[in-house]
């Protein structure tokens, strides 16, 4: 009877173990698997892209590594580094008459409030710009989204349509395609 009793209640510790396992607070999507920093960055480039004009794309190029040219200089602007990040892909627009900004970042390990601080901190210098100079540029700037994501990738997103471009890339990203 004894032997019973431990036996019963093993098997419901190890059905209670195994329920716990399966409310790990993980989307279950069905497909857990953990994308490696090429394929995020793919992710994010071609969100990005589907998610933009034509125009935005002929003229706003995607940064998707850190030996391009200008990275340190949009790195700089952004107010993130090279180690911040574990894969991004961004677009700013590198003259000051145009409020201008995607980025898609997944962040190093203990660096998503650096990355956070980072781009708030260059939504409110672009609001600043353009607060007395180019009124629907600063309007632009001040409805910029910064979000983090379900995955922890970092979201930001200032440009015309912004809640459209926002919600495409957000959609994309989250269903990892």
């Amino acid at each position: 009877m004894k032997m019973k009793r431990i036996l019963s209640l093993s098997l419901a510790a190890l059905m209670l173990v195994a329920a716990l396992a399966g409310c790990s607070g993980k989307p279950s999507g069905g497909d857990d698997k953990q994308l490696t920093a090429e394929e995020r960055t793919e992710l994010y480039k071609t969100a990005i892209e589907n998610a933009r004009s034509a125009e935005d794309n002929e003229y706003n190029p995607l940064l998707t590594e850190t030996d391009d040219d200008t990275a340190s200089m949009i790195f700089e602007m952004l107010g993130v580094t090279a180690d911040d990040m574990n894969s991004f892909a961004i677009a700013v627009s590198m003259m000051n008459v145009r409020a201008y900004g995607i980025a898609a970042i997944y962040p190093a390990a203990d660096k998503s409030e650096t990355v956070l601080k980072g781009l708030n901190a260059f939504v409110d210098m672009q609001k600043q710009n353009f607060e007395m100079y180019l009124a629907d540029q600063y309007e632009i700037a001040s409805n910029a989204r910064v979000e983090t994501l379900e995955d922890g990738t970092i979201l930001m997103v200032m440009c015309e349509g912004q809640d459209d471009v926002f919600t495409a890339i957000k959609t994309a990203v989250e269903a990892g395609k």
